[in-house]
């Protein structure tokens, strides 16, 4: 960061008291040049290496946080890297295809798009009647997963070390996040399994109005290509263009939140990167999501539990809320109820009915850290995508329509999803399924019964003249017997010992 001059670029006024002299010694290695301070902060994260460049990115969407400038700044790293040459993604549609990117595609124009994991291209191809289809092709980075596996390392001994060191990297749990991390690059970086995830999404927001995502090329898709559809739209940070075009921001503000709760709650499958690079919207007026190497999934406690604390904060009922906390085990139970209702009142009460605009996120997240460290509450890894997601997922609405009013955004799913699945309807539905797994189990009833009567045949034949040990374990008996003994001795021993002594003095 120093080498690039990223460091001179702060704010003297925010910088720690006393850090000044440190400050101004990384001046002296300073890289000399005219590039911008987007540009040199994007070359600084990139020489890091790609796991940095994934914070810049999620940084981006919160210039409440982190000022508006730093986070314009960052907006590069999103789609804007320096891309890598044609002939190295070539190479890799050869080597993932089988075949030269030629022959898979009619043409292969440069790159458009690069980001931290891969660049995209805009192709084409003809279809079997001789039509020509746009399509757009995603391409690995080279040396991204040795990258990667440095990055994680680090990251490894950082989080070891801190929980060794401190009993609050133990409450938080590093290297738990670590592997959470870990497993999400390691999805991210075979290709194919975004494409499943492509396809899954598509298959539960077909009915969507609102939402889509592109179909996938199969027969040009491969651990390092990914082929789909070209999406001609407007990224959704491109706010002149979405003007120019007609879309209402506020309304993509809502779609963009209530898209992202409405798959969280109903499906328990998310998009878990959502920065405004891997969002557009298309002529109709809809969300068009790319990009899905990061997804997210919940499973039904897990949703009931959003859902109900997420309707808690909406109607202010903090008792309820609270109480979901300990059903959930987020809050060990030795802590009372009535004071983590009362820390979440502190929490909820000042951001209800409030505007984006009227909310610091900086300062909400703060006290939200205070609170789980005063309530003891660890870091719950199968809920960090869910989180980041969330936070990013505002960040973006907050962009589009800075008076935003969260609760009432996000009030019709959330109640809706509890109205459905904690409703009548849904413990009717509960209900079936037991019954439908009670029928299941009886059908194996038979099954259970004949082999129940195999072994007790067994057992009869095996006890008709008594039970016959070999030799070997009459021996292994007889030195553990021996060892207990002596122990018992040795104990009967030392208890005499002591009486004697008792009685003697």
């Amino acid at each position: 960061m120093a080498r690039e001059g990223v460091l001179s670029r702060i704010d003297p006024g925010a910088l720690p008291p006393g850090s000044e002299p440190l400050f101004a010694l990384a001046r002296l290695i300073e890289r000399r040049g005219p590039a911008s301070s987007a540009a040199r902060l994007s070359a600084a994260l990139s020489r890091l290496g790609p796991s940095y460049v994934k914070l810049g990115q999620f940084l981006a969407t919160r210039p409440d946080v982190v000022g508006p400038k730093l986070a314009r700044d960052l907006e590069v790293l999103q789609d804007r890297m320096p891309a890598f040459p044609m002939p190295v993604a070539e190479e890799a549609i050869q080597r993932s295809l089988g075949r030269p990117a030629s022959v898979a595609y009619a043409v292969l124009g440069p790159a458009i798009a690069a980001a931290s994991i891969a660049q995209v291209h805009k192709g084409e191809v003809v279809e079997t009647d001789g039509e020509r289809r746009a399509v757009a092709v995603k391409v690995l980075r080279p040396d991204v997963q040795r990258r990667f596996r440095i990055d994680l390392s680090s990251f490894y001994r950082a989080a070891h070390f801190g929980e060794r060191a401190s009993p609050e990297g133990r409450r938080l749990r590093l290297v738990a996040i670590v592997d959470t991390l870990a497993r999400s690059v390691a999805m991210e970086m075979d290709l194919r399994l975004e494409a499943s995830a492509l396809a899954e999404l598509a298959q539960n927001t077909e009915g969507e109005s609102d939402f889509r995502v592109p179909a996938v090329d199969w027969d040009r898709t491969g651990r390092e290509v990914l082929t789909t559809e070209w999406i001609d739209g407007v990224k959704l940070n491109d706010m002149d263009a979405l003007r120019a075009a007609g879309h209402d921001l506020p309304a993509l503000g809502r779609t963009v939140m209530q898209s992202f709760l409405r798959h969280a709650l109903r499906d328990g499958f998310f998009h878990a990167d959502m920065h405004p690079g891997n969002l557009f919207v298309d002529p109709q007026g809809r969300l068009v999501a790319v990009d899905c190497g990061i997804m997210g999934r919940l499973g039904p406690k897990e949703r009931r539990f959003l859902a109900e604390i997420l309707y808690g904060f909406i109607t202010r009922d903090w008792k309820r809320t609270a109480e979901v906390h300990f059903e959930a085990g987020y809050v060990p139970a030795h802590h009372s109820v009535d004071d983590f209702a009362q820390a979440i009142r502190a929490i909820g009460e000042p951001i209800h009915s409030r505007r984006a605009d009227q909310i610091s996120m900086a300062k909400l997240l703060t006290l939200l850290f205070e609170v789980t460290s005063l309530f003891d509450m660890k870091t719950r890894p199968e809920l960090l995508l869910l989180q980041k997601t969330m936070v990013v997922v505002e960040g973006v609405a907050r962009s589009l329509d800075p008076q935003l009013d969260m609760w009432k955004t996000s009030e019709p799913v959330v109640r809706s999803w509890i109205e459905r699945n904690l409703g009548p309807v849904g413990r009717i539905e509960d209900v079936a399924d037991g019954v439908g797994a009670l029928a299941r189990a009886m059908q194996t009833l038979p099954e259970l019964v004949g082999h129940a009567q195999r072994v007790v045949a067994q057992l009869d034949v095996a006890t008709r003249d008594g039970l016959a040990l070999a030799p070997e374990s009459v021996e292994q008996i007889g030195r553990a017997e021996g060892r207990g003994n002596r122990w018992v001795s040795t104990a009967l021993w030392v208890i005499a010992g002591l009486l004697a002594a008792h009685l003697i003095f």
